[in-house]
């Protein structure tokens, strides 16, 4: 997300406002200030609030629904109030501009009375940046309140054809064509959209203990696809003993089967060597140990030593295994190391917008192609990491096709090179596949929309 320029004030503490400020409303904003201020993610730091604050179950749930919702909708929200401010949005104090969007996706999604959504959040105002921005703030959402709904402001705006389907699911222009380049069904692309708006459920992976003992202590559902997979309607996964003590962890179901493609891989000769190149934070790492034949060595690396420390921390009561800070690009091992190579490499975490809905307009169309091009550095190393016969799983958390089959389509033009169509080894999934690769989407599978290939080196 591009911050608009604009002054903050000087911050209070949350705990210096006034206690009788709606709580609920101003933890969703203190996420959106947070969010655009810093750069921070709504995913990881609401979660922290609602402990600290004690929020009540549903004043805990008023708040979720505010601040994702307000978040992945920013691009509508912004669009309706261009036309309600007299300067440039990028004009406004950053706090002010939050506010307005917080407030206007009461009236136009939540249908919040007016009075209550345009009273909170002028109070809100007056006590964060001050009573000069509060009615300016009073003045344009009763102009919003006035309009209607998302669907009469959908009328009002005009927008018609690819331009309306962004408004009305709440994605930048870019992305309903990146998903429209992606999808093969025309009639999917409305579905894929609007599946990226909903909440997802929490996944888990039972990693060093039985899934049907994790069952039994979530109260969860076995997932669909994975062996490993459980998932649950709710609650806070950190309660359960298995998560704290790392026999399971959090992991979406499209990751485990990203990681369990390399060992479902057939392959000649030897099997003793992996590699995990960019494995931080050590999710697959994890699963790969926990599921690798006896006598396979491990190796997960990650450029970033704080992630690999994190890799480490998963990984930390695994045997023959190591870890390593190292790039990808240029790394340490030698040429024809390993018999299996998975690359979750670097991407725009476009197929992951469910969990990170601000990361929609933090992303732009501009960041694809100097990704792009690291994903194609990183997956010819890989090719040379792994020894003639050897397997390179390539994945990514993204559909985006410059990402995924592009990328793949460079590689395979070696002569070196043959690529392995993935569908045959998930006969479980269905429509899994996109060509000879594989993809999962989230209103197919309610995965993640992850993309797997796979390549075999063969000389």
């Amino acid at each position: 997300m591009t911050r608009p320029p604009g002054r903050r004030g000087p911050r209070r503490h949350p705990a210096t406002r006034r206690p009788q400020l709606d709580g609920a409303r101003l933890t969703a904003y203190d996420v959106l200030d947070a969010v655009s201020s810093r750069e921070a993610f709504a995913n990881l730091l609401l979660p922290q609030l609602l402990r600290e604050r004690k929020l009540d179950e549903r004043d805990a749930a008023f708040t979720t629904q505010l601040a994702y919702g307000a978040l992945r909708a920013q691009g509508t929200l912004d669009a309706i109030l261009t036309g309600l401010v007299s300067r440039p949005l990028a004009e406004l104090d950053p706090r002010v501009l939050d506010l307005l969007r917080l407030g206007t996706y009461q009236l136009i999604d939540l249908r919040v009375p007016a009075h209550a959504a345009v009273d909170t959040t002028v109070d809100l105002t007056r006590a964060i940046v001050g009573p000069g921005p509060a009615g300016l703030v009073n003045a344009v959402l009763r102009k919003v309140a006035t309009g209607g709904d998302r669907a009469a402001w959908l009328e009002t705006l005009a927008a018609e054809g690819d331009r309306r389907l962004a408004l009305a699911t709440d994605h930048p222009d870019w992305i309903v064509q990146a998903w429209r380049n992606a999808l093969d069904d025309e009639g999917e692309l409305e579905p894929a959209l609007l599946a990226d708006d909903l909440a997802p459920e929490v996944h888990l992976v039972a990693r060093r203990m039985g899934r049907d003992e994790l069952l039994t202590e979530s109260g969860g559902e076995p997932g669909p696809w994975s062996p490993y997979a459980v998932r649950l309607g709710g609650g806070d996964p950190g309660r359960l003993a298995s998560v704290r003590t790392g026999k399971a962890a959090v992991q979406d179901e499209g990751s485990q089967l990203a990681a369990l493609l390399l060992t479902r891989a057939p392959l000649d000769g030897p099997d003793t060597a992996w590699l995990d190149m960019c494995a931080g934070p050590g999710g697959k790492s994890g699963l790969l140990a926990a599921t690798r034949p006896e006598g396979v060595r491990l190796t997960a690396a990650d450029r970033a030593p704080h992630r690999a420390d994190l890799v480490r921390q998963a990984l930390r009561d695994e045997q023959d295994v190591e870890v390593l800070a190292a790039d990808g690009t240029q790394p340490p091992w030698e040429p024809g190391s390993f018999d299996r190579v998975l690359l979750d490499a670097p991407c725009t975490g476009l197929g992951a917008l469910r969990r990170r809905p601000e990361v929609r307009w933090r992303r732009t169309a501009e960041d694809v192609e100097p990704l792009a091009q690291l994903q194609t550095a990183l997956l010819d190393s890989a090719l040379r990491s792994v020894r003639v016969g050897g397997v390179v799983a390539y994945v990514t958390c993204s559909p985006h096709t410059a990402e995924t089959t592009d990328v793949v389509a460079a590689a395979a033009g070696r002569d070196d090179v043959e690529v392995l169509p993935v569908a045959p080894l998930f006969p479980e999934v269905p429509d899994i596949a996109r060509g000879d690769h594989g993809q999962l989407w989230p209103h197919r599978h309610g995965t993640d929309a992850m993309f797997m290939a796979l390549l075999r080196r063969t000389r």
